[in-house]
């Protein structure tokens, strides 16, 4: 062991109180009366005396008002999305709530689990004290059905190395979804198909949806000179369903924020969120994240812009190198290009390059299993940190009885594909509690920071937990270079 980490004190465990108040439509339909659960339900309150409605919501507000921000404003919200089955003149006030309350259920986020954390400098750094760094930490956190969303922390980095934790807002909110700005090249190189020339051929280059429909209005007139148009137009639509745009309040606190599944293609879970803090070229910062869509069946990368963790903008990802998991952007554009770390081939480390971030090339292959500790797989562990001596890359590996131990690289700072250095023993290891949870035997981070002289390494613990490490940059890169490389 190299024994540079330090580990501290500050532990993060699941909360199950961390509720959403989300839709919920009966799945069950009631043949035997030929109406619907939802239809039966509504009818119930209907008749349901004034005396009774009154009672029932006074009761449910008791419960429940503590737990979200405004529950009065989600019971007319989703009694707003039932409405439409309600046949006559539509209820009003407390009997409108109730129904809105019956089509309302409550999902903790993190019941199940609370781990796989990244983090950034927070956008605002006002009113610290000299040597103090606000952070923003996004976290993976897992509830019932192993669903899997994004959440966030916020805290202070003192310059002793102190860390504190900002206490989390008793109550989460999932923002307003919207559609996001559409790419005709994203499109075309997802369908890698000759023929949706000619429909890709209707579109300009960025686009919103009433102009794809438009669009696509326009080749259903014409449908019976080309084949296979139905099957066409449906991917087209699937792919644009894809990105979506999310947006919060901005009284809402960060910890209050969630970003839920919105889409098909992530129905069973956001996983392993790596946010990176990006600087352009002229000074302009962004905070970019990639993450793991899974639909259940299948997984595949996404892309999320911020600049101030208040809208979020998700795309999807094309190119040979955009597959599997574990992507991690580079903080900034080298030689011009944006560069990423990649799994494609889901266990070596390997990197890529894009001219628009949304397109990646093939991968260049920089580092394979070759200890003992990652011998079934590697991956990284978020996105490179830009030193002096290069790219300090976290990785993690996989050994025998799957434990997961976190190691290290440095990549050229103008060549990312040349490995300079490695460490040849693992960084990290579980060790004592951190072995036992949800999975065990598991040490991961989705990214880490670099806060004067220390690495600020907070890691999830067998999916269970989130603990923090401290390690000495100097001490670290010294070990790193010392080592034989690739």
């Amino acid at each position: 062991m190299t024994n540079l980490v330090r580990r501290s004190d500050v532990v993060l465990f699941p909360n199950p109180r961390r509720v959403l108040a989300r839709l919920f439509l009966p799945g069950q339909e009631l043949h035997y009366q030929g109406v619907s659960r939802a239809d039966a339900i509504i009818g119930r309150v209907m008749v349901m005396s004034d005396e009774h409605v009154r009672t029932t919501l006074k009761s449910v507000h008791y419960q429940f008002s503590g737990r979200h921000r405004d529950i009065s404003a989600i019971f007319s919200d989703h009694f707003g999305l039932v409405r439409h089955r309600i046949k006559g003149a539509l209820p009003v006030g407390p009997r409108a709530q109730l129904i809105g309350a019956c089509f309302t259920q409550e999902y903790a986020v993190e019941a199940a689990a609370l781990f796989n954390p990244s983090i950034v400098a927070h956008p605002d750094q006002s009113d610290l004290r000299p040597g103090e760094l606000r952070f923003v930490m996004s976290l993976r956190a897992v509830g019932e059905g192993h669903t899997s969303s994004i959440e966030f922390r916020t805290g202070v980095i003192g310059p002793d190395g102190s860390l504190d934790v900002d206490e989390p807002a008793p109550y989460l909110e999932v923002g307003r979804f919207g559609p996001a700005p559409l790419s005709r090249e994203l499109i075309r190189a997802m369908l890698d198909d000759d023929t949706s020339s000619y429909v890709l051929s209707l579109l300009p280059a960025e686009f919103d949806l009433s102009v794809l429909e438009s669009a696509l209005a326009s080749v259903g007139r014409d449908r019976l000179t080309r084949a296979s148009t139905d099957a066409l137009i449906d991917r087209i639509r699937q792919i644009a369903a894809g990105g979506y745009r999310l947006e919060f309040d901005t009284d809402i606190p960060l910890s209050a924020r969630t970003i839920f599944p919105s889409t098909e293609g992530e129905s069973h879970g956001i996983e392993d969120a790596r946010f990176a803090r990006f600087v352009e070229d002229d000074g302009t910062i962004s905070y970019y994240a990639t993450y793991t869509a899974f639909d259940g069946e299948r997984v595949s990368p996404r892309l999320v812009r911020t600049h101030d963790f208040t809208t979020f903008e998700v795309s999807q990802l094309a190119g040979q190198s955009a597959q599997d998991k574990g992507m991690a952007l580079f903080p900034r554009r080298i030689d011009g290009s944006y560069w990423m770390l990649s799994r494609w081939d889901r266990e070596n480390v390997s990197v890529a390059r894009s001219d628009d971030l949304r397109i990646w090339g093939d991968a260049t292959t920089v580092h394979r299993p070759t200890e003992p500790w990652e011998v079934i797989q590697l991956g990284n562990c978020g996105s490179p940190i830009e030193t002096e001596a290069g790219w300090l890359v976290l990785t993690h590996g996989v050994g025998a009885v799957r434990t997961y131990a976190m190691g290290a690289i440095l990549l050229d700072l103008a060549d990312p594909t040349r490995v300079i250095g490695r460490l040849t023993e693992p960084l990290l290891i579980p060790e004592g509690r951190e072995r036992n949870g949800y999975v065990p035997s598991v040490v991961y981070s989705c990214g880490a920071l670099i806060h004067g002289d220390v690495l600020v390494l907070p890691y999830g613990c067998s999916d269970s937990a989130v603990r923090f490490g401290f390690v000495d940059v100097k001490r670290l890169l010294g070990r790193i270079l010392g080592s034989p490389s690739d």
